[in-house]
């Protein structure tokens, strides 16, 4: 049996040596805890270090409630990161990609988890990875509940990381918002992106910094920015401004608009019978749209398939609720524009 006077003696090689500092890493834990605490909803139960995170259900809210779930990643744009040695937005995006899909469900985010994995983990790094994920969690009104932070020696390049998260809502049952109510006549509200969000990294790097050799630090033309920060603006988190629509208003159906863009997302939620028919012009397209396509010779239809092209969010509604559904948008400060409408049609999107 062990007793105080217990003294381990470590011979041959360390964890440490083989490179996993379980010290620092109980160090970062320490550090990021207010961080995350500062994210807690009523509903959580303890704090982070535990083996699971602990949300009590009010079950008092709900007659039916369905949990709603989804994981995503932030893809390429980490590159960006990489390049600009600047770490404290990535982690919006990854909350934003979750929070995001399930809030077109109709779905309340409740709490998140998140997955940092690097070959040495750099502590100032990783708290500003962190700051992201807790500012994300904030604007989606979620608890950042637990999460996992990996050392992976040899396993990544000098400096570089991943991230993966995972988002957990509750919607009743009945106010689930599946598309199925969407009708021919319907409108299609698109709520603007703040430029290319987190989808098509790898499209822009061959095109931007590859085939036009620029560096992240140039300045182009059509941009107010160095070509680095346009590309790390954060993904929006549409989350308030549609929880408090789904208050007031029919919404039929919602689509987050990722990889695929309209062309591919907006079918994702179109009943059976029922296409959309998408006005181009309808709505302002940032510059760095613009300035993809022609630096890199891309077709129309290659753009509107990869990249949200300017629309990040799109709510189909009646055409007797769009007029008051653009006022309440109007006055949460989105911009939103009438950007198309629900035609008959086999579950496809068209341009005119």
């Amino acid at each position: 049996m062990l007793n105080d006077n217990f003294k381990m003696t470590i011979k041959g090689i360390t964890y440490k040596e083989a490179g996993v500092d379980i010290y620092r890493g109980n160090e970062f834990v320490k550090r990021i805890k207010p961080l995350v605490m500062s994210t807690l909803r009523p509903e959580a139960i303890g704090g982070i270090g535990g083996f699971g995170g602990l949300f009590r259900i009010n079950l008092k809210k709900y007659k039916d409630p369905v949990l709603v779930s989804s994981t995503d990643g932030v893809g390429t744009k980490l590159k960006i990161a990489f390049m600009m040695d600047r770490h404290d937005t990535v982690g919006i995006d990854l909350v934003a990609m979750g929070v995001n899909d399930i809030l077109v469900h109709g779905a309340e985010p409740l709490f998140f988890l998140d997955y940092l994995s690097t070959g040495k983990l750099r502590t100032e790094k990783a708290i500003e990875i962190i700051k992201g994920i807790v500012k994300g969690c904030k604007d989606a009104g979620c608890t950042l509940l637990g999460g996992e932070t990996a050392e992976m020696p040899n396993f990544y390049r000098n400096g570089e990381y991943d991230l993966a998260g995972f988002a957990v809502g509750i919607v009743e049952k009945k106010k689930i918002i599946d598309g199925s109510n969407i009708r021919q006549g319907d409108l299609l509200i698109g709520l603007a992106s703040s430029g290319l969000h987190s989808n098509g990294y790898s499209l822009v790097r061959k095109v931007l910094l590859e085939k036009m050799n620029y560096t992240v630090t140039d300045r182009i033309k059509g941009l107010k920015r160095p070509l680095g920060e346009e590309l790390l603006t954060p993904t929006r988190i549409y989350v308030k401004t549609v929880l408090k629509l789904l208050q007031e208003f029919n919404i039929k159906g919602m689509a987050h608009i990722t990889g695929g863009g309209i062309t591919e997302n907006l079918p994702r939620v179109l009943p059976n019978g029922l296409s959309a028919l998408i006005k181009k012009g309808s709505w302002r397209i940032h510059p760095i749209f613009n300035i993809i396509q022609e630096k890199g010779n891309i077709s129309e239809p290659e753009m509107y398939r990869t990249f949200n092209m300017g629309i990040g969010f799109i709510l189909v509604v009646s055409e007797k609720e769009v007029d008051s559904t653009l006022l309440k948008l109007k006055r949460f400060g989105e911009k939103a524009y009438i950007i198309g409408k629900i035609e008959k049609g086999k579950r496809e999107v068209r341009y005119i």
